[in-house]
């Protein structure tokens, strides 16, 4: 789907700002997108940005509300229904990441037809994918691939795009997550794709580019992880990535949600390579992201040379200490 910017941040009454991550991870990476944030009586929440009416929103060019609070079952609570129908009303478009499909709701979907706008569901994609194909497609790929869930593949990617984009190269962040489909505007959550359009869906997130356009697809998952292993190798496959980096948490002992020990790098190193052959033969790893978030500096520093020493590729932490080396890295490949 194509959600069209500018947004304004719909914030509800979240009561930390954890339930409203994705919120604020839109205004982290896309704040030129971002013109002004809606919230109710009782939010505690802030994502620093101006407080709006949808009036007002709509009067400084929104074009889109984005619901960027998140919950125990992605559901929509009821008295949130007032402020998406006036939005609607007014006619911007509403996007919500939430499980619950805005057009199940009467109210919603009656203000929608009213007027004319546009209902997001990112969870639920509205474009029919094929099947992925696997031939060779112009352009050049880089995938975040990591150890486990949760270990910064989508910050990763968007950290190689800033800086990629500083140095002037044509590249553009490759969303397959909901959150990062409203960072980016587009993308599809690849989690809710039936199984067997999953790399047809990743062809379509990155298709053919010129030669020298880079995409930096958003991984998902882990191909060691149990629970979502089979959506990872269909990215993978999908992507056909001319380059990798491995995402990794150092502090973890087992996979989230699981009690599967965690992999190690090498690990994820050797099955990326043997399985990314099958759609791109000359798959290599270009570098390691670390979330040293729970280490002192000091003792970030040296874990990231002992990783680089030992895979003789550059080891980061992307929002620590970015992420030049790996783009150097990158640079240097064939």
């Amino acid at each position: 789907m194509v959600i069209e910017p500018p947004y304004l941040i719909f914030l509800g009454d979240v009561p930390d700002t954890l339930a409203a991550k994705t919120g604020l991870g839109i205004v982290d990476w896309r704040p030129e997108w971002c013109i002004g944030q809606l919230r109710l009586e009782g939010c505690k929440a802030d994502a620093g940005i101006p407080d709006l009416t949808i009036a007002e929103a709509r009067e400084k060019g929104v074009q889109t509300m984005v619901v960027g609070a998140v919950n125990a079952g992605g559901v929509l609570p009821e008295h949130w229904i007032a402020s998406i129908v006036e939005a609607l009303e007014a006619g911007l478009s509403v996007a919500t990441g939430l499980h619950t499909r805005l057009a199940s709701i009467p109210q919603i979907a009656e203000a929608a037809a009213r007027g004319g706008a546009a209902l997001h569901d990112v969870r639920f994609s509205d474009v029919r994918f094929a099947t992925g194909k696997g031939t060779k497609r112009p352009g050049k790929r880089v995938l975040t691939v990591g150890t486990d869930c949760s270990v910064g593949k989508k910050y990763t990617a968007l950290a190689l795009e800033k800086e990629m984009r500083a140095r002037g190269w044509n590249a553009d962040f490759r969303a397959t997550g909901q959150t990062g489909v409203f960072i980016s505007g587009r993308g599809a959550a690849i989690d809710a794709v039936a199984a067997d359009f999953i790399s047809g869906a990743v062809e379509w997130i990155a298709p053919s580019a010129d030669p020298d356009h880079w995409d930096l697809v958003e991984g998902q998952g882990s191909l060691f992880h149990p629970s979502f292993a089979g959506v990872s190798l269909g990215l993978l496959h999908g992507a056909q990535p001319d380059f990798f980096i491995v995402c990794h948490e150092p502090t973890r002992t087992t996979m989230r949600g699981v009690s599967h020990p965690l992999p190690s790098i090498q690990d994820v190193i050797d099955l990326t390579v043997t399985c990314g052959r099958l759609t791109n033969p000359d798959i290599a790893c270009a570098g390691i992201a670390v979330n040293t978030q729970r280490l002192a500096e000091d003792d970030a520093r040296i874990l990231l040379e002992e990783l680089s020493a030992t895979y003789g590729v550059p080891a980061t932490d992307p929002i620590r200490f970015g992420v030049a080396s790996l783009v150097d890295r990158i640079a240097e490949l064939p």
